[in-house]
């Protein structure tokens, strides 16, 4: 109870104090309005008052460093504010009943301590906003207190109100891991060494890991910490400038520091420097930058690089977040947690969110502890991703491919790959000293309908992986630099899941390199050598389809791992693609495969045409038979601009 009571006490304890020192010195201001003078020579101190600390009024003139008189004058225009008597006091002072405001003029005629620099665009008052001139002459027009600095003299300031819709104070929860700990100190070290005058940039692939980092140096140096989306800044500079005194007015008070997020420093123009850039060169008090993934470095900047927790402190995170519960217990859960942190790479406060997930599902019954683990990270680490690109969901296995069995090996070599990526590349170190050319990647060769997407599919559910096929439309642009921004995004929110993802018709993004005619083929070209960069060190699998294996760069198809030939199937195939096409739980009568099979169309095409037939035999209320198949046949090949011929449908009916 006195750990509670005892903090709550003493915060009504000072605010009676202050109120009682700030009336003090409104009275004091009075005395010297009416000529008259104590024996003290003013207000009594804020010690004799206060024991226990300073007044906020101390504070402030602290903080911004103000003169005994520029002191007097923030008292002076706060007093009508606390005092409803008090605009009579400066009516009768003035000689005038329209004119019950402070203005500067009188402060310069009535405290003995006046001084013109109080009055200039650089001092303090006028510098950080604290005191407002109305319209008029410089001495005679009225001055009014701002509402920030009022509510912080009655003890009940806190962030500017104004700043509230945008900036936001920082709720942190997630534990710090060792390995951060060395950007916890640079970014600590920055603020301690603000002669460099240079922007500090937090880089890092994961957001809520440059939030611990960032809030961790906040309370090394005692200060809060704020957050603002970089997209609220506002473009203008006058606006930019007025946002940027009141943070760090209220940033010198509290103090506080700030972290601007959603930073992208490749889309920033090249004439003109961007609204952070401007925003960050105003401020004096700690701010960083959190730019939006990895990224580059910035020129002339401290760049801090914030890495996720390393996978044995992932592993400690998990048995953190598990807790003592029996259905995770260490026995349970010591082999699926190795595998789960081998794959799938989750900052502290993703691992919550999984466990959380995860404990949930299990309901404290014994269940399969990785798989349950293993799906629950799937499901947090979905979020960023599906707004990318399209999740397919298949529960597609081995024995629906119909395939040479050398492309069957081929797939299962894949798998095999990618479970069995962190025993080679980690336990028995054959990555070696460098990260190059350590991802998996696949192309799938062959004409459209041949089984490539079903192949994707196939390997993705063998590895209990999600599926996300990019659509290129949406990741291609016109605009330079832009492909690269958008390619990076989505390898790095696959990132952390290592989901599979499947680039169709591969061959409209990675073509060959052309020779360099115009600016438009030179960027062409550095987004096919960023791709390849990015497929050597993405760590999940990458699958790529085309129908014309040809139009690829070379230097591409040297960085690919697999290399998949899909055929187009032989009367033998079709028969066998024919048997799948119809699920048991759908009526046939009298289909011959053989016959079917007398198609010379491809697997997808084969699709297509049952599911043709299903309709019609449905909606006829018969089986699926071969009159249905034909009618669906004749369809499908006017669809494809082809004649059906005798030859393949001799026989059918």
């Amino acid at each position: 109870m006195t750990s509670v009571t005892a903090p709550h006490a003493a915060a009504t304890a000072w605010l009676a104090a202050n109120q009682q020192a700030l009336m003090a010195e409104i009275a004091a201001v009075r005395n010297a309005l009416a000529g008259a003078t104590d024996e003290t020579g003013g207000a009594p101190s804020a010690q004799a008052i206060w024991p226990g600390g300073a007044t906020a009024l101390d504070t402030v003139c602290s903080c911004f460093g103000l003169s005994a008189f520029e002191r007097r004058i923030i008292v002076l225009c706060a007093a009508p504010e606390l005092d409803g008597r008090f605009e009579e006091v400066l009516a009768a002072v003035q000689g005038d009943s329209g004119r019950g405001y402070p203005t500067f003029g009188l402060a310069l005629a009535v405290f003995p301590d006046a001084h013109w620099s109080a009055l200039t665009p650089g001092s303090p008052l006028r510098r950080w906003r604290l005191i407002e001139s109305g319209p008029g002459l410089l001495t005679s027009a009225p001055l009014h207190i701002d509402e920030w600095l009022l509510h912080v003299l009655a003890g009940t300031g806190g962030l500017d109100h104004r700043l509230a819709p945008i900036v936001s104070p920082m709720t942190v929860s997630a534990p710090l891991s060792r390995s951060s700990d060395s950007a916890v100190a640079d970014l600590a070290a920055a603020w301690l060494h603000p002669e460099q005058n240079l922007p500090v940039i937090l880089r890092g692939t994961s957001r809520q890991q440059k939030r611990t980092v960032f809030a961790a140096a906040c309370a090394r140096l005692g200060c809060e910490p704020y957050a603002l989306d970089a997209a609220d800044l506002p473009a203008g500079a006058a606006d930019l400038d007025e946002l940027a005194r009141r943070w760090e007015r209220s940033a010198l008070y509290e103090p506080a520091a700030l972290l601007i997020e959603g930073h992208s420093p490749e889309a920033s123009g090249a004439s003109t420097r961007d609204p952070v850039e401007r925003f960050g060169a105003r401020l004096t008090t700690p701010v960083a930058v959190a730019t939006e993934g990895a990224g580059a470095a910035v020129a002339k900047a401290i760049t801090i690089d914030v890495a996720k927790p390393t996978p044995a402190e992932q592993r400690g995170l998990w048995i953190q977040a598990l807790g003592p519960d029996g259905t995770f217990s260490a026995s349970a859960a010591n082999g699926a947690l190795d595998r789960v942190t081998a794959h799938f790479d989750l900052d502290a406060a993703a691992i919550g969110m999984a466990a959380e997930r995860a404990l949930r599902h299990a309901g404290g019954a014994q269940v399969d502890a990785e798989r349950v683990l293993w799906d629950a990270c799937r499901r947090t680490t979905r979020a960023g991703l599906d707004q990318l690109a399209q999740r397919l969901e298949s529960s597609a296995t081995f024995d629906d491919l119909v395939l040479p069995q050398a492309q069957i090996q081929l797939l299962d070599d894949i798998v095999s790959q990618v479970r069995q990526r962190s025993r080679v590349y980690d336990e028995w170190q054959m990555a070696g000293a460098s990260a190059r050319g350590l991802g998996i990647s696949a192309l799938f060769a062959g004409p459209s309908g041949t089984g490539k997407t079903l192949a994707a599919e196939v390997v993705a559910n063998s590895l209990a992986l999600d599926l996300y096929r990019v659509d290129l439309s949406q990741v291609v642009s016109k605009y330079i630099g832009e492909t690269e921004k958008n390619l990076r995004q989505i390898f790095e929110a696959a990132g952390d899941s290592g989901a599979v993802l499947l680039f169709d018709e591969a061959d409209a993004l990675f073509g060959k390199r052309s020779e360099v005619r115009d600016s438009h083929d030179r960027y062409a070209n550095v987004e096919i050598s960023y791709l390849l960069q990015a497929i050597d060190s993405y760590r999940g699998l990458a699958l790529l389809t085309t129908n014309m294996r040809n139009a690829l760069d070379t230097a591409f198809l040297r960085r690919l791992r697999f290399v998949i030939t899909f055929p187009f199937p032989g009367a033998a195939e079709r028969a066998a693609i024919w048997r799948r096409a119809f699920p048991s739980a759908t009526p046939t009568k009298d289909l011959d495969v053989s016959k079917l099979a007398q198609l010379t169309v491809a697997g997808g095409t084969i699709r297509s045409i049952a599911l043709h037939a299903a309709f019609t035999a449905a909606d006829a209320g018969v089986p699926v038979g071969m009159r249905e198949v034909l009618r669906a046949a004749i369809a499908e090949y006017a669809k494809l601009e082809r004649l059906l011929t005798d030859t393949e449908t001799a026989g059918w009916i």
